[in-house]
C-alpha cells in the first residue's frame, strides 16, 4: 500500500492511502490535533468527508486499528501443533448432501481428508462425535484438516445431492 504525505500550508498534513483501484482514504491532521477522514472514490473525484476526530479519539482509534487491544490471527500465517492443519466451521444447509446422513455413511475423512471433531447443534456441542452420529440441517460441523482438505470439504458439504454422496 502506498501512502502519500503532503504539507497543507496553514492547516497541517494530509495523508492519502491507496485502496482498491483509484480509491483513496484521505486523513487530514490539523495543527491543533483535529483529524478529518475523507474517502475519494477516484483519482479526479471530489473527496467526501466521513468523520472527524479529536486528537485523543484519533489515538484511541489508531491503537484499536493497530491491534493494541485485540490482535486477530492472520490465517495465512497460522501454524498449529498438528502440522499444517487448521480448524474450520461449516453450516449444514437444507440442500447439503450431508443432511440426514451419519458421519460413517458420509465417509468424510476418506473423501476429503478432514476429521469432524465436533458438531454444534443449537446450544449443544457434540464433542468427538461417533461415526453413528447423524448430521442434521442447521448443524455446524467443526473440522480439522489442511487448507486444501478444508477447501475440498467445503465443496463436498455444499453440493446439493440428497442421499448418498457422490464420489
Amino acid at each position: 500500500m502506498t501512502v502519500y504525505e503532503t504539507e497543507v500550508p496553514g492547516v497541517g498534513h494530509k495523508f492519502e492511502l491507496e485502496l482498491d483501484g483509484d480509491e483513496r482514504l484521505v486523513v487530514l491532521i490539523h495543527h491543533d490535533g483535529k483529524r478529518e477522514v475523507y474517502h475519494r472514490p477516484g483519482e479526479n473525484a471530489d473527496s467526501e468527508k466521513l468523520f472527524s476526530l479529536s486528537g485523543q479519539l484519533a489515538r484511541q482509534l489508531g491503537s484499536i486499528l493497530e491491534g493494541a487491544h485485540f490482535q486477530p490471527v492472520e490465517l495465512d500465517e497460522v501454524r498449529v501443533p498438528v502440522g499444517e492443519a487448521i480448524i474450520e466451521w461449516f453450516d449444514v444447509e437444507p440442500d447439503s448432501r450431508l443432511a440426514g446422513q451419519t458421519l460413517a455413511a458420509a465417509d468424510i475423512r476418506d473423501r476429503t481428508g478432514v476429521s469432524v471433531i465436533a458438531i454444534q447443534r443449537g446450544e449443544e456441542t457434540v464433542s468427538n462425535p461417533e461415526p453413528t452420529e447423524t448430521v442434521a440441517v442447521g448443524d455446524i460441523l467443526v473440522t480439522l484438516g489442511t487448507r486444501d482438505e478444508q477447501d475440498d470439504f467445503g465443496t463436498f458439504v455444499e453440493n446439493d445431492a440428497p442421499g448418498t454422496p457422490e464420489s
